[in-house]
């Protein structure tokens, strides 16, 4: 069990190699300090600092490089007010803070911490960001290895004062600390090496508000030594409700950091407490390993009626504990239904996995009629010449003559009988955007008019979400060849999500039901969304996900509610929006969506229309589209 990385925060230290190694002691890795002492407030008169002004803080050499690199979290001068009325004290406030900035470059510190005190941060937002542009152009000022993070409270310093008082302003009970951080995050850009410092409040906010705070780019929660209890040891613990928060910020990778008077034993208290919290999520969890490493990692969908999936991605798919348990459940109740225990021994039912992969369907068959006791014939069909390679051995060391392997499109093959059962998993993320319903209703010609298929239902859904990290993530994707520059805007992602916020609950979008009764297969769909905002957000996008109804009460689903205990094989899908959209409490969020198609592809293409308006995203599918050749 590996112990987690915390952060000791100090007003002040004396002696800082000593404070270092006291910090150590106590098993923090991190000391988190002024970067000049708190009351040494600098003055500049006329454009000239003074022998003092220059030596403001501690000389580099009390530190190696390494330590100043890798131990130290700098604090920017707290009284520092660069959006100051008054303008003297604003000017001096820029040259401490540009004064600042620059030495914390020097020294190599990786991280450091300016700390917002109201909502008004125009100035300072400005300042930030050109500093990071300055990097992106001339490599100065900021490295790009360096993080800068805004400590916000959890709650407003005024909205506390307005329960005890009587006098105060309602504007003033309303201001909120996520306007704060969300005014900052705009104006810079949603730059990654910004992030969120959260300080955590005595009593936490509602859940839906610490959701929101949750879809932020939380990078190190602050855990005040005055919110923690003590038990009847005499060791410091935190309330249920701040273990839980605690938790969630873990599971976003936040660093935790103590600050404030110790008033237990020692500092490592507080740490072997936090570690506990840490260690008590649900790292057992038997998905994690399957997913460590690819949350908020945008990922492009897979196309594999296009491409020929790899062996890698096979295997992934493959160890999936659940879902293939779940086809097999299916397809034995299929088997129960249409052979009638008299018949079991001379009814030979014919079954057509389609889009085979390297066998596990048809391995699912096989168990399936066995445990049923029925009698199958299956025909194995794969396009893809790669995994039928292995398809053919399995036929010839496992399988023997109950499979029969076909190489072929399964829209284009003529099979020498049709089937009663027909089994594929042809779902993606969205549930039809691998283009199941283009390649079943191009294979229904191998059932039977009274056949079953397997899945026989799915349906996508749809959630507006507020994730800065997996809008950031989109912008910085590189623009595919003889794209526009919107493009990535335009185009969906797989992705573990993790860093969101779901601005309202999810609403069912398109619905495809197999085998297709329709004269004339038409798989083109349109729906308007009305989504209710229940709090002030920002809009980056939607997640999408599918639920399947493979046979009878058989289903699977990575809808979160009804989300498929155990199952990995998919990740939710993100369609991102060019501009956020700022929301308000109240507002109707009027979303629409389309699925479209020509002769050659496949594609999606979604616009807002109320608050704002927003432009069409992907109009004939320009930036991304699933090829049907």
């Amino acid at each position: 069990m590996v112990k987690i990385s915390c952060a000791l925060d100090v007003s002040s230290a004396p002696n800082l190699k000593n404070m270092l190694v006291y910090t150590s002691e106590n098993g923090f890795d991190h000391l988190c300090l002024p970067i000049s002492h708190p009351r040494y407030k600098r003055i500049f008169k006329a454009n000239v600092q003074d022998r003092h002004s220059l030596a403001f803080t501690r000389s580099e050499m009390i530190l190696n490089l390494r330590d100043w690199n890798t131990s130290v979290i700098g604090r920017i001068s707290s009284y520092i007010d660069v959006d100051s009325n008054h303008e003297p004290y604003r000017i001096q406030s820029e040259k401490i803070l540009n004064q600042e900035l620059m030495y914390i470059s020097h020294l190599g510190i990786q991280t450091s911490i300016i700390k917002l005190h109201k909502r008004n941060n125009i100035n300072l937002s400005r300042i930030i960001y050109d500093r990071c542009q300055e990097n992106t152009l001339y490599q100065t000022n900021f490295n790009l290895s360096q993080q800068l993070w805004f400590e916000v409270p959890m709650e407003s310093p005024k909205s506390k004062t307005a329960l005890f008082r009587s006098d105060v302003a309602e504007d003033e009970e309303e201001d909120d600390p996520w306007d704060w951080w969300c005014e900052m995050r705009h104006m810079t850009s949603s730059d990654r090496r910004l992030g969120l410092a959260l300080l955590l409040a005595t009593d936490l906010p509602s859940q839906e508000v610490q959701n929101r705070w949750l879809g932020e780019p939380i990078k190190a929660v602050i855990i005040p030594t005055s919110i923690f209890l003590t038990n009847r040891k005499g060791y410091p613990v935190l309330s249920r409700s701040h273990q839980t928060f605690v938790k969630r910020c873990a599971a976003l990778g936040a660093l935790p950091i103590v600050t404030g008077i110790i008033r237990h034993v020692a500092p490592r208290n507080y740490l072997q407490y936090i570690d506990h919290v840490y260690q008590s999520n649900n790292w057992t969890d038997p998905v994690i390993p399957y997913t460590r490493g690819f949350e908020d990692h945008l990922q492009i969908p897979l196309q594999p009626l296009m491409d020929n999936l790899e062996s890698h991605t096979y295997e992934i798919f493959e160890k999936d504990p659940v879902k293939y348990t779940e086809y097999k459940h299916a397809i034995f109740l299929a088997l129960l239904d249409r052979v009638p225990p008299e018949e079991a021994e001379t009814n030979v039912q014919v079954v057509m996995v389609v889009g085979a992969g390297r066998g596990p369907l048809v391995d699912a068959t096989l168990m399936a009629a066995s445990s049923a006791k029925r009698k199958v014939k299956v025909y194995c069909v794969e396009k893809n010449v790669n995994a039928l390679v292995t398809l053919y051995s399995t036929k010839s060391d496992e399988w023997k003559d109950s499979v029969e392997v076909v190489c072929s499109d399964m829209r284009d093959w003529k099979p020498p009988v049709k089937c009663d059962i027909l089994v594929s998993e042809l779902l993606g993320s969205f549930g039809d955007n691998e283009l199941s319903p283009e390649c079943l209703d191009g294979a229904q010609h191998l059932l039977k008019d009274d056949g079953i298929s397997i899945p026989g239902e799915y349906s996508s859904y749809l959630c507006p979400i507020q994730s800065c990290k997996l809008h950031a993530e989109a912008g910085h994707n590189i623009v595919p060849v003889g794209k526009l520059p919107v493009a990535k805007y335009e185009m969906p992602y797989v992705v573990h999500q993790l860093n969101t916020y779901p601005i309202s609950p999810i609403q069912k979008a398109f619905t495809f039901i197999h085998p297709n009764r329709d004269e004339e297969a038409d798989n083109r769909r349109f729906k308007t969304f009305k989504f209710k905002v229940e709090q002030d957000s920002v809009l980056h996008g939607f997640s999408g996900y599918f639920d399947t109804i493979l046979y009878k009460d058989v289903k699977l689903s990575i809808v979160p509610e009804s989300h498929s205990k155990g199952m990995f094989s998919w990740f939710p899908i993100y369609f991102p929006i060019k501009d956020p959209v700022k929301l308000k409490s109240g507002d109707d969020l009027v979303v629409h969506f389309w699925r479209l198609a020509d002769k050659k592809s496949v594609w999606y293409e979604w616009c807002v229309s109320q608050p704002v308006q927003t432009p069409v995203h992907n109009p004939n599918g320009r930036s991304y589209s699933i090829g049907l050749l």
